[in-house]
């Protein structure tokens, strides 16, 4: 079944400049194969029962040019440019901005024991393992020579010198707040004044033929720039105790973001968006005064944050968008595969949000409890598990070392004067016998 222009044709033959030109001179025979291959995934993919209601085709999408700019899967290309200039807008930004500020804001990184050189157990730490077991431990042992107690602590300090200090989680929570921000702000002024703000019923009013704003254009491609590039740096971030959770949202978040485009749900999408923006700004300020040792603004925020995070997440996500998506936008059109797809997605979202939310509340049961914030359940701890260990121990270690050199050096002290005490007392012994030799003749 061949589809009709304008869409299929744009996108695809954009797919078969992008992959077919290099091989057109040297292997026709290639060119022919790779051609018809393309065409074959270009019609299938963009199947009119994949992306439209039944009974809508292309044409009937079709905008004059004052109606407005319909969206074209072709525009989602510049996200890639786009994802790039931020993360080199993000390395300029936090050496820049971030790393003055958290000096000013009081961050300061704690000072690690350094591992000693051993090359053995660098080469073993890098290649196999960085937590040997104790059979591990004990070959070890007897190939560096070093008791099983020196391995285990040597591999203890050399995990805590790779984690992150506090001023690289202080910048890039302060990039991230400061995008959320003006995402937000911006996100909110362009959609204000549309009626799909209030009356959610309006963003299937006309469906699939309406015409997407250029406000809201660029709406979506910085926001998918934007997760594009934490995806393209999730490897050299902080890595978190919701790491692989976080992966998963950015992966949904960009196939929901790039599949809503295409699909012309761009109404309900930058809602989903807006939604989103509202709680990430206070959870990323609330980091920055946490690696501050804000203790009080940080808990004040937090107590906010919880509040605008289960009100957003847990309330107007699924009441609001879910419910419109799932349920409102039946009255407008039959389902289809576009209809189960998006919801899909937006399902695998509320379930992440599920999952924090229980974390958020674990610390709020800590904080109505004890007064205070102890850790930060969502997004603060580091991945390994046993990183909280490494740290008591290694701070049992600093104590025990400081109350060793006090101890020294009150022995050193005692010893001191000791030795003074002997000597002043042989000077005067021997002077009392100088004295009394000359009576004896």
């Amino acid at each position: 079944m061949r589809l009709p222009p304008p869409r299929r044709c744009a996108s695809g033959e954009l797919l078969l400049r992008l992959f077919l030109s290099p091989h057109r001179r040297t292997f026709p025979h290639l060119h022919h194969r790779s051609a018809e291959r393309m065409e074959w995934l270009n019609e299938w993919l963009w199947r009119e029962e994949y992306w439209l209601p039944p009974g809508i085709g292309w044409k009937d999408t079709h905008l004059d040019e004052d109606q407005g700019h319909f969206p074209l899967p072709r525009d989602l290309l510049c996200t890639l440019p786009l994802a790039f200039t931020f993360i080199v807008l993000r390395y300029v930004f936090e050496r820049v901005v971030a790393v003055p500020l958290s000096r000013c804001l009081g961050v300061k990184d704690r000072v690690r024991i350094q591992a000693p050189s051993v090359p053995k157990l660098e080469a073993f730490y890098k290649q196999t393992s960085r937590q040997p077991s104790q059979p591990e431990v004990l070959a070890l042992s007897k190939q560096c020579g070093l008791s099983q107690r020196k391995i285990q602590t040597w591999f203890r300090h050399r995990r805590n010198q790779d984690r992150p200090d506090n001023t690289k989680k202080f910048c890039e929570a302060s990039w991230r707040f400061v995008f959320y921000l003006t995402a937000f702000l911006g996100g909110l002024g362009s959609l204000i004044d549309t009626p799909w703000f209030w009356d959610q019923t309006e963003c299937w009013r006309g469906y699939p033929k309406q015409a997407v704003a250029s406000a809201h254009y660029w709406y979506y491609m910085l926001e998918m720039g934007f997760y594009l590039s934490l995806l393209l740096s999730v490897s050299v971030d902080v890595k978190r105790k919701d790491f692989k959770e976080q992966v998963i949202h950015h992966i949904a978040t960009l196939f929901l973001i790039g599949f809503s485009y295409c699909a012309n749900y761009v109404r309900v999408g930058t809602l989903v968006m807006l939604v989103h923006d509202s709680s990430d700004i206070l959870l990323e300020s609330a980091k920055m005064l946490h690696y501050a040792v804000w203790t009080r603004t940080c808990d004040s925020l937090f107590v906010v944050f919880a509040l605008v995070f289960l009100v957003s997440r847990l309330v107007v996500f699924p009441c609001r968008v879910i419910h419109t998506t799932l349920l409102v936008s039946l009255d407008f059109y039959q389902p289809f595969f576009g209809y189960y797809f998006f919801n899909a997605l937006l399902l695998v979202l509320q379930a992440l949000h599920i999952f924090w939310a229980y974390l958020i509340l674990r610390m709020v049961k800590k904080f109505i409890f004890k007064g205070k914030v102890e850790r930060d359940e969502r997004s603060d701890e580091e991945s390994d598990v046993d990183n909280n260990e490494d740290e008591d121990k290694e701070h049992k270690e600093e104590a025990d070392e400081v109350d060793l050199g006090q101890k020294t050096e009150r022995s050193n002290s005692k010893l001191t004067s000791l030795a003074h005490n002997c000597v002043l007392n042989n000077l005067t012994n021997q002077r009392n016998i100088n004295s009394r030799m000359p009576k004896a003749r």
